[in-house]
């Protein structure tokens, strides 16, 4: 009887303009709250970071900064040039994408276009179980299983290197690329796919000259993700590539960089306030602009291949 006595009459305009309930209010409420504490958790690091690399360049000049080719800052002849950790992250990250550019795109390849959806279904999370691995566990397996069997094949590969922590921080960054690259592959509409049959291409050629071109913008924000996460990346290159501050393109040398340079500052006895203390978070600084644009760059490639824009 209430269920009849509740049921509007036909015709009836019911009013949609009622106040939310009180569960409602309380959920829209701890979205936003979740929400503005990432903004001002952002902002947070941001104010550090800019507050105290001004105090840095106003001891140190900004010339030496960028364009001094040594990276002594914990010496008596104090030098303050980027360049050598700049080189060094950009080294191990270039040797990582030598590694995981062509496995990534070549394992979204085979899943996207040969791979059956049982296959598809089991690769594909197996591949993506590599980036649950601690990164930790990548560094030690660089420094004692990679680096001897390179020192077998590669003369002249020091202990300490960039090649072995590229080699496997090319690995760890290998489901970013071959999964988004995969997406963007499969996101490409099947009409395509059989216009290049109807006109007799073999599928070889289709891949390579209508699938490929057509995923372009996922497959370049997929790298790209990559690259910025071997920027960033610390435990790997903290344990296998040493802590000599080299400006070299030359991966069988020790090299340091960005994140090994501040996780050892950090850990070390430096006396908080000091000039040294304050170049943690003037290198922090520089690599957070140099992810920064490259996220950007990214985002800006990914909304073009969702047709956002």
């Amino acid at each position: 009887m209430s269920d009849t006595a509740q049921t509007p009459a036909p015709g009836t305009v019911v009013d949609l303009s009622r106040k939310p309930r009180l569960g409602e209010t309380v959920i829209e409420n701890s979205l936003r709250i979740c929400a503005l504490v990432s903004i001002f958790t952002t902002v947070g690091i941001l104010y550090v970071l800019v507050s105290q690399t001004i105090q840095f360049f106003g001891e140190v000049p900004i010339r030496d900064f960028l364009f001094d080719t040594q990276w002594t800052p914990l010496f008596a002849d104090a030098h303050f040039g980027i360049w050598p950790l700049v080189g060094g992250t950009l080294l191990v990250s270039l040797v990582a994408m030598c590694v995981a550019l062509p496995l990534g795109i070549l394992a979204a390849v085979y899943l996207s276009e040969f791979a059956s959806t049982r296959a598809r279904s089991i690769l594909k999370p197996a591949i993506e179980i590599l980036a649950g691995v601690p990164t930790v566990v990548y560094g030690y397996f660089a420094l004692i299983t990679v680096t001897p069997i390179l020192q077998k094949f590669v003369p002249g590969l020091g202990g300490f290197n960039a090649l072995a922590p590229g080699i496997v921080m090319g690995i760890m960054i290998l489901p970013t690329i071959a999964s988004v690259s995969e997406d963007a592959l499969h996101a490409v509409p099947g009409k395509v796919r059989e216009a290049a049959y109807g006109l007799g291409a073999s599928k070889t050629s289709t891949i390579l000259r209508v699938t490929l071109p057509s995923a372009f913008s996922g497959i370049a924000a997929a790298v790209i993700l990559g690259f910025s996460r071997a920027i960033g990346e610390t435990m790997i290159v903290v344990i296998a590539a040493g802590q000599q501050a080299n400006l070299t393109i030359d991966p069988r040398e020790s090299v340091m960089t960005m994140t090994t340079y501040i996780v050892q500052v950090s850990m070390g006895d430096t006396p908080t306030g000091t000039i040294e203390y304050r170049t943690i978070f003037a290198v922090g600084f520089a690599l957070f602009v140099m992810t920064f644009l490259t996220n950007l760059v990214s985002q800006r490639l990914a909304k073009r291949f969702r047709g956002l824009e």
